[in-house]
């Protein structure tokens, strides 16, 4: 299971369901919006490439 800092919460409460049950399903860390930022491009990414 991912953790989300409180420093972002907010950021990651916005997003969509589904991309916050993708970046939960990953075991990762996200403290701050560049952490953030760079898993939703990983994500767009992988879309791309499927």
């Amino acid at each position: 299971m991912s953790t989300i800092g409180p420093k972002i919460q907010e950021q990651f409460e916005s997003l969509p369901i589904d991309l916050k049950n993708e970046i939960l399903s990953r075991n990762i860390t996200l403290n701050t919006l560049p952490e953030l930022i760079s898993v939703l491009e990983k994500i767009v990414e992988e879309g791309e490439n499927a």
